[in-house]
């Protein structure tokens, strides 16, 4: 091989690399949530979480009866699997009046309309 074409090689390989490293970090940004981990949801105003927070608590209410009242998702994480599990934290106001932060652990499954109260618990 002449010193020329081993020149224009090593170039495309330098080249090839440098197109390389820099999509990396692109790819790894582009990449959909995998199913079975946890992400976070990176907009909780969003209207669909929100109204899921307060389905959470209408829910609770119906078994608990303890006068809950939503106050809207303040932080949450989401899970894919064969639907969607949904970590959620809530602020809702008491019968009292006290405001408290409460888990809630929803999973949805939007093309078969089933949507689930896994558990609801007053945050530490």
């Amino acid at each position: 091989m002449s010193a020329r074409a081993l020149r224009l090689a090593a170039a495309m390989l330098l080249l090839l690399a440098a197109v390389a490293v820099a999509a990396a970090p692109a790819a790894k940004a582009a990449r959909p949530m995998l199913a079975g981990g946890w992400g976070p949801i990176k907009d909780v105003s969003d209207p669909h979480i929100q109204e899921l927070g307060g389905w959470a608590v209408s829910e609770h209410v119906k078994l608990a009866n303890d006068g809950l009242r939503f106050g809207g998702v303040t932080r949450g994480e989401q899970q894919v699997v064969s639907g969607m599990n949904y970590k959620l934290v809530i602020d809702a106001t008491g019968a009292d009046g006290t405001v408290a932060a409460y888990g809630a652990l929803v999973y949805e499954q939007s093309w078969t309309n089933t949507r689930e109260l896994v558990s609801f618990a007053r945050a530490n």
